[in-house]
């Protein structure tokens, strides 16, 4: 369910309120039955008595110094229905329970009223007479918080407090673990976790640093493999293409060799190959960022490609678009890579457009052409590293071109989607609008 809590801290919280709410009710159960209760009970008993009291001396008239004295020293008086109506009775309240314990001592129904003035005022009525009995209790500011409530108020803030400092402390070397979880999955590897926590935490933490190190470092011996092999294939390619120009005829007869055109053709490839897998070992370095705006690094690519296509880019871009954090080089990439892509599997016309989703606080670009486009499935496996989709490609390339661009994407932080629209494919690249970390 969507109102249940998810994280840790939520889930924690929520079970230690759980936990105080029923602690405070059988609290406040026990203290009610087994202090407030009895003292009830036991005033009951005291008012009871003392109307017993009343009763029996006032049937003593041969003693009215008496009586009159007992009523001064318990406050025990006996008025009219006209006499108690004007001394307060009709601004006093009922009490049902109060009025079956002091039945239970006189042995026949009464009701009892409750009023509170400077003194608490017990009214008494025996059922069957028309008179009042009223007795004076000592009373309580009302401006004083009842001790009962205020302890109930106290020891509950200061469990939930503590309760939230725990799951906090309990969830911070969690929270720790899932942001070094994300970095590590954009290839940013940060610096080792502290061991913190309780022992299943400090475990899994520990656990963590172990994959991560394994990790870098095999992504590291993976880079110097790549670049390496980069850098021992351009000696030989450069004398292949040495020799096969001096092998080959000269003047208008080289042009027309198709043997030396097929060399020198290769040879451009593997050096185009080359250059893939040195960017693909260079993708998640993102160096210095800057900030700047989207639109003139589209402007920028489109421009570059004017020289080299004769097939011009469409742009729609948006005219409010604020600058983000980026870096700049890395971002051509992403352009350049994903235009090269619609030229060589898509259909003209190629469309750039730019725009921005305050609501979801992020700036995005997408690259359209009129092609048929790939399957959701597909794009996601052409996304890996020397990954093509066979139902679109021709078997060119090295299959690093979209694993590039979502290398640098994730390294930003942002997203990168596909839309099959009616008329054509687009990829969408989606970029947060943050300030500088």
């Amino acid at each position: 369910m969507k109102l249940l809590p998810r994280t840790a801290f939520s889930r924690t919280l929520v079970l230690l309120v759980s936990v105080l709410l029923i602690n405070q009710v059988v609290s406040y159960l026990m203290i009610t039955l087994y202090v407030v209760k009895p003292g009830v009970q036991q005033m009951s008993y005291l008012v009871a008595k003392q109307i017993q009291t009343h009763q029996l001396i006032a049937q003593q008239r041969l003693l009215p110094n008496l009586q009159q004295g007992y009523q001064e020293i318990s406050g025990v008086e006996e008025f009219t229905l006209e006499q108690a109506a004007v001394r307060g009775l009709q601004g006093a309240t009922a009490y049902s329970f109060i009025a079956n314990e002091v039945s239970k001592v006189l042995q026949q129904p009464v009701e009892v009223r409750f009023r509170q003035t400077d003194v608490i005022q017990v009214w008494v009525q025996i059922d069957g007479q028309q008179s009042w009995y009223r007795v004076e209790l000592e009373g309580f500011n009302e401006g004083e918080v009842p001790p009962l409530l205020l302890y109930l108020l106290l020891i509950g803030v200061l469990s939930i407090a503590g309760g939230a400092w725990f799951a906090r402390w309990l969830t911070r070397p969690l929270r720790r673990l899932q942001q070094a979880a994300f970095d590590m999955s954009r290839g940013v590897y940060n610096q080792k976790l502290p061991e913190a926590g309780v022992s299943e935490v400090r475990s899994v933490t520990r656990a963590f640093n172990h994959m991560a190190h394994s990790m870098e470092k095999l992504e590291a011996d993976r880079s110097l493999l790549l670049a390496g092999i980069s850098h021992d294939l351009r000696t030989p390619l450069t004398r292949i293409r040495l020799a096969a120009e001096m092998l080959a005829p000269t003047g208008e007869a080289a042009e027309q060799d198709p043997m030396f055109a097929g060399i020198v053709h290769d040879i451009d490839d593997m050096n185009a190959i080359v250059d893939q897998f040195v960017d693909f070992v260079r993708s998640p370095e993102m160096g210095e960022q800057a900030l700047v705006q989207l639109n003139e690094l589209i402007h920028d690519v489109a421009l570059t490609n004017e020289y080299t296509e004769l097939e011009p880019i469409q742009l729609m871009l948006s005219n409010d678009l604020p600058a983000v954090w980026v870096n700049e080089t890395a971002i051509k990439r992403v352009l350049a890579n994903l235009v090269v892509n619609a030229r060589r599997y898509g259909e003209p016309p190629i469309v750039i457009a730019s725009g921005v989703d305050k609501r979801a606080n992020q700036v995005w670009f997408e690259v359209r052409d009129g092609g048929k486009g790939i399957a959701q499935e597909a794009f996601e496996h052409m996304c890996a590293p020397f990954s093509q989709g066979n139902a679109a490609r021709s078997g060119e390339g090295t299959g690093l071109g979209l694993a590039i661009v979502r290398r640098i994407v994730d390294a930003h932080g942002g997203q990168l989607r596909m839309q099959q629209e009616p008329g054509g494919f687009c990829v969408r690249v989606e970029l947060p609008l943050k300030s500088r970390h």
